[in-house]
C-alpha cells in the first residue's frame, strides 16, 4: 500500500477504465471503487447477470453509466477482441486504464501428473487472453493523455513454488509480458505499466487455494482500493515497471 495515500473523490473522473473479471472479487470492487472516483468502467466478465447487477448498482449509485462486454476468455478470438477494440473507439474514442483481473486457478498437483487441457485452459485464460487484449487494445490506450496498465499477480508469479502448476506459471510469464511492456513503452508513449500483487485476500479463488483457511483473518477487497485507485490514476503517472505487493 501507498503509506497514508488519500484519493481525490474525483480522481478518475472523465476516464474510461476496462477490468476484466468484473463480475466478482477484486474486479468487482475496483469497478465498483472506480466508477465511484468517476470513472466510466467498461465491465468484461464471463456471467452477464453479474455484470448487469454490478451495472444497476453502480446506476443506482448515481455514478457514470458503465459499459458490459460479456466475454469468456477461455474462448475468446483476436475477432473478438477486435470487436471489442472497435466499439470502444467508436464509443469512447480512447482508453485509459486497463485492469487485467481475471484468472482462473486451475488444478494444484504434481507437474508430472497434470491434465494437458486444463493446463491450457488456465495459460488461456491468465496469460494467453491478457495478452491479446493488451496487443489489440494498446492503439487506444496510446490515445490517453496517461494511461495505466496493470496486470493483477501473484507471489507464487514473482517465484513460481511447487504443486501450482499452470497458475504459477502463467502468472510468471504475465510478470514477463508487463516487465517487457514497460521498459519498451517508457520512453515511447504516456502509459505506464505495473504489477499488482494483492496478496492473500478474501475471495472465492483464495479459499478454493487454501481450504482450511480462516476468510476472517484476511484482508478484503475493499482494504486493497487504496493501491488500485493509486495505480490507475495519474498520480502514478511516473511509476512504471515496478511490482507492488498489498
Amino acid at each position: 500500500m501507498i503509506k497514508g495515500y488519500k484519493a481525490k473523490p474525483d480522481l478518475l473522473r472523465d476516464r474510461i477504465i476496462l477490468v476484466t473479471g468484473a463480475g466478482d472479487g477484486i474486479g468487482r470492487t475496483a469497478s465498483l471503487t472506480y466508477a465511484r472516483h468517476g470513472a466510466t468502467v467498461i465491465l468484461l466478465g464471463r456471467t452477464v447477470a453479474k455484470l448487469e447487477t454490478l451495472y444497476d448498482e453502480i446506476i443506482g449509485a448515481g455514478f457514470p453509466e458503465p459499459g458490459i462486454v460479456p466475454m469468456d476468455l477461455a474462448t475468446d478470438s483476436a475477432a473478438d477482441i477486435q470487436e471489442l477494440v472497435e466499439v470502444i473507439s467508436d464509443k469512447y474514442g480512447r482508453l485509459d486504464g486497463l485492469l487485467h483481473n481475471a484468472a482462473i486457478l486451475g488444478e494444484r498437483v504434481p507437474f508430472e501428473t497434470c491434465d494437458l487441457d486444463q493446463w491450457s485452459r488456465v495459460m488461456q485464460v491468465n496469460f494467453n487472453s491478457v495478452f491479446k487484449l493488451t496487443r489489440l487494445l494498446l492503439p487506444l490506450l496510446k490515445l490517453s493523455a496517461s494511461a495505466s496498465i496493470i496486470f493483477t499477480s501473484s507471489g507464487v508469479g514473482a517465484k513460481p513454488r511447487a504443486y501450482w502448476g499452470a497458475y504459477s506459471v502463467s502468472k510468471y510469464a504475465m510478470e514477463g509480458l508487463a516487465k517487457l511492456l514497460a521498459d519498451e513503452l517508457e520512453n515511447t508513449s504516456n502509459i505506464h505499466v505495473n504489477i499488482l500483487n494483492p496478496g492473500a485476500t478474501r475471495t472465492s479463488m483464495r479459499a478454493a487455494a487454501v481450504p482450511g483457511e480462516d476468510p476472517q483473518t484476511l484482508k478484503t477487497p475493499e482494504d486493497l482500493m487504496g493501491l488500485y485507485l493509486y495505480l490507475m490514476g495519474p498520480d502514478s503517472a511516473t511509476e512504471n515497471g515496478k511490482t507492488f505487493n498489498a
